[in-house]
């Protein structure tokens, strides 16, 4: 489960969403008003909008709420406005944290999380604290079935990708920042829409983390993701399967 990113330990991950549902809907929708607001209310003039209603079809998001999402945030309906922030702190075991949020109250949001490491054995830190540990990256999964791992990572090399890591359950490739958009176009040339396509967080360095800490570790992220503002939780966290088979048991 290293890093706890979006593309690792993905077994664990969509089992997490499964069971918060509800929760990840709104989480998408917001995403969607977002992207609405930042730029052109159609997909296809919109990467970002693109790739959030591609994440919303993934998780089976009815097309009402869809379409409900980008008529707010294309100023056809009132709607809140969502402001993007970010928090950094250590979890236990002196993991990094980063708390990727959009929220329409930044107090409530803070607080929230800052409540959230407190009674998970963390400890919020100030911007900056951890996110040096850290590098921004391109991310895209595609579902396992879509080819076999040495097809994806051929197809990622020349779609001129970083790196490809595979699982049973996906696919997930990372790329630099600015070669985001020609590498999207590369692999959806080839691949059709990725789950999921965003930029995202890659440890340097990771923190080996024993059973017990994993433990409160797993915790303080639940509730972290438990959060609606709360969009993304990436962690610098390595911890061995045996663990998480431990821990699942």
């Amino acid at each position: 489960m290293a890093g706890h990113s979006a593309y690792s330990n993905i077994k664990h991950r969509k089992g997490a969403q499964d069971a918060k549902r509800a929760k990840v809907f709104t989480k998408i929708a917001r995403e969607i008003i977002v992207a609405c607001k930042s730029g052109l209310p159609e997909p296809e003039n919109n990467p970002r909008l693109r790739a959030a209603m591609q994440a919303a079809r993934a998780v089976n998001m009815t097309n009402d709420r869809i379409n409900s999402a980008i008529k707010q945030g294309s100023g056809n309906q009132d709607t809140n406005n969502f402001e993007e922030m970010r928090y950094e702190g250590y979890g236990p075991g002196g993991v990094a944290v980063i708390v990727d949020c959009l929220s329409d109250n930044r107090n409530r949001t803070g607080g929230d999380v800052r409540a959230a490491f407190t009674k998970n054995g963390g400890n919020m830190g100030a911007d900056g604290s951890v996110a040096f540990g850290f590098e921004r990256v391109g991310l895209f999964e595609f579902p396992n079935e879509k080819a076999s791992a040495d097809d994806m990572l051929e197809a990622a090399i020349e779609a001129g990708a970083d790196d490809c890591e595979s699982n049973e359950f996906a696919h997930a490739i990372i790329c630099k920042p600015d070669d985001f958009s020609s590498v999207r176009e590369a692999l959806v040339a080839k691949y059709g829409e990725a789950d999921i396509a965003r930029l995202s967080w890659k440890a340097l360095n990771l923190c080996a983390v024993d059973a017990e800490k994993a433990a409160t570790l797993i915790k303080l992220i639940d509730a972290l993701e438990d959060n609606d503002d709360v969009q993304f939780v990436t962690t610098n966290a390595d911890i061995s399967d045996e663990v998480m088979e431990k821990l699942s048991a």
